[in-house]
C-alpha cells in the first residue's frame, strides 16, 4: 500500500494527530503530511503511505486556496478565535470592502503572527510568546493571487483567497481588519486546495476507519508535473544524470508508466535524480 490520502482534517486536531490516527488504521509507521494545517482550521491535508513518504518534500504545493471568515471588532494574541483579546472596539459598519480585499492581490511584505511555528534563532515564535518574551518578527515575502468575497453578516466577512505558500491566512484576516478600521481576528479557516488536490477529493477520518477510501497512486499525484519517459530505466534506477537540458522539476518514468524518480536541473545543462521513488 504506496501513495497518497487526501484526508479533510477536522477541528481541534492537529497535522500530527491525523498522522497517527493513519499510521493506526493502515498499520503502518510510514506516513507524513505535506503542508501543516493549524489545529482550528479544517480541510485538504495531503498525507503520503510508505513509499509515497518519499515524494513530501515535492508535495508541498506552491499555491493553495482558503475559505476565511474574519470577525470585525476584537483582536486577539493569537489572531484567531482561541486568543486571549487584547482590543476591542464597537462595531459600526464599514465601507469600501471590496476595494480593501481587491488592494491585497499581488505581491507583498506579511508579518507573521506570534503565535506561529517559524523558528528564529533556533526557537518558535509561539514558544517565545507563551514565556512573555518580545521578539520582532520580520516580514516574509508571500503573494496572493486572488481574493472573492462570499458572505458579509453583522460583523462577519467570509472570503475564498488564493495565495503562495507561506501566506499566514490569520494575518491576512488582521490587516484587513486594520484597513477596514477594526481590531479583528480569523473565526473560522478551511484549506480548500492544496496545489492539485482539493476538498471535493478529500475523505473524511469516518470515512477512513469505515473503509471508504481509495489510495491515490503516485503516478496519479504527479500527473500535472512534466514527464519524461526512459527507454533504460536502470538510469534512473541507479541515479544516474540524464542528457536533457530542461530548466525544471520532471517526474521520470519507464516504459511500463511506472513513476521512478523526480529530477531537476544541475545547473550544468543536464538534470540530476532528487529523489528515487521506486
Amino acid at each position: 500500500m504506496n501513495g497518497l490520502l487526501i484526508i479533510n482534517k477536522p477541528k481541534g486536531m492537529t497535522s500530527h494527530d491525523v498522522v497517527n490516527i493513519v499510521r493506526k488504521t493502515l498499520h503502518t509507521k510510514k506516513v507524513g503530511h505535506a503542508g501543516t494545517l493549524d489545529p482550528d482550521a479544517t480541510g485538504v491535508l495531503v498525507v503520503c503511505v510508505n513509499k509515497a513518504t518519499k515524494a513530501l518534500q515535492f508535495l508541498t504545493a506552491e499555491h493553495k486556496q482558503y475559505i476565511a471568515t474574519l470577525s470585525l471588532g476584537k483582536a486577539t494574541d493569537t489572531y484567531d478565535a482561541s486568543g486571549t483579546v487584547l482590543e476591542e472596539k464597537p462595531f459600526t459598519g464599514y465601507a469600501d470592502l471590496e476595494d480593501v480585499l481587491q488592494s491585497f492581490i499581488g505581491e507583498s511584505m506579511q508579518k507573521p503572527p506570534m503565535y506561529s511555528a517559524i523558528k528564529i534563532h533556533g526557537k518558535k515564535l509561539y514558544e517565545y510568546a507563551r514565556a512573555g518574551e518580545h521578539i520582532d518578527v520580520p516580514a516574509r515575502p508571500i503573494a496572493i493571487q486572488d481574493i472573492q468575497l462570499l458572505k458579509e453578516e453583522n460583523n462577519e466577512i467570509t472570503f475564498q483567497v488564493d495565495c503562495s505558500k507561506g501566506t499566514y491566512i490569520r494575518s491576512l484576516c488582521v490587516d484587513i481588519a486594520k484597513k477596514l478600521g477594526y481590531p479583528g481576528y480569523m473565526k473560522d479557516l478551511i484549506r480548500t486546495r492544496s496545489g492539485d488536490f482539493t476538498i471535493d477529493q478529500a475523505i473524511t477520518l469516518e470515512d477512513l476507519a469505515a473503509g471508504r477510501y481509495t489510495i491515490m497512486p503516485l503516478e496519479e499525484a504527479f500527473a500535472s508535473m512534466d514527464r519524461l519517459i526512459l527507454e533504460d530505466e536502470s538510469i534512473a534506477l541507479n541515479g544516474k544524470k540524464i542528457h536533457q537540458n530542461i530548466d525544471h522539476q520532471v517526474a521520470v518514468y519507464n516504459q511500463k508508466g511506472q513513476l521512478l524518480a523526480i529530477y531537476g536541473p544541475d545547473g550544468k545543462g543536464q538534470l540530476k535524480s532528487l529523489r528515487g521513488l521506486f
